[in-house]
């Protein structure tokens, strides 16, 4: 199912969380924050959406890590109902498409409904001071569309990068429903 997700509330505040890889190691919103903000996206293993969009997720968070800006991607999704968001898959996903960022699994959900999550992918921009500054779709592409890239995420992130706050205009993500138990 198609959703989109609502516009940006600028200036709220991320919600504290702590969660592991599939792997086990630990990481706290506190200790993923960069000089500059984080992105925090909610990804999965089988979403059509991600798969199509994961090459230039992947590229534009390392160019962001040269802004000073972390990427963490969290998997909500129920994996017992979709064995395909497994841990073990997540690793599998994470290795192929060389993650440089945690890729962590939220089991019991709580961070995407903190979060207010809608869908896969699901992204969210922060400035230093983890308020909230873009809300939106990683870039015009859609599914089936041969057309120029415009990296809406990546050039709004720039520009908290620059001034800590998000532009004005921005397009809600578009993607398949987070799998709640």
């Amino acid at each position: 199912m198609l959703l989109d997700t609502p516009v940006c509330n600028f200036g709220w505040k991320a919600p504290d969380f702590k969660l592991s890889t599939a792997d086990g190691k630990s990481h706290k919103r506190d200790d993923l924050v960069g000089p500059n903000g984080l992105l925090v996206a909610f990804i999965c293993n089988h979403c059509p959406y991600v798969k199509a969009i994961i090459q230039n997720f992947v590229l534009d968070a390392q160019k962001l890590g040269h802004l000073e800006i972390n990427t963490v991607a969290i998997m909500p999704n129920d994996f017992v109902s979709h064995p395909a968001d497994s841990p073990e898959k997540m690793l599998e996903f994470a290795e192929e498409h060389a993650f440089k960022f945690p890729y962590l699994v939220d089991k019991e959900q709580s961070v995407a409904r903190a979060f207010d999550a809608v869908c896969t992918p699901d992204f969210f921009g922060f400035n230093a001071k983890l308020e909230l500054q873009y809300r939106g779709r990683l870039d015009n592409l859609t599914m089936g569309k041969d057309e120029p890239r415009n990296a809406e995420l990546f050039d709004a992130m720039t520009i908290v990068a620059e001034t800590q706050f998000g532009p004005e205009k921005q397009f809600a993500s578009l993607g398949c429903s987070i799998k709640w138990k």
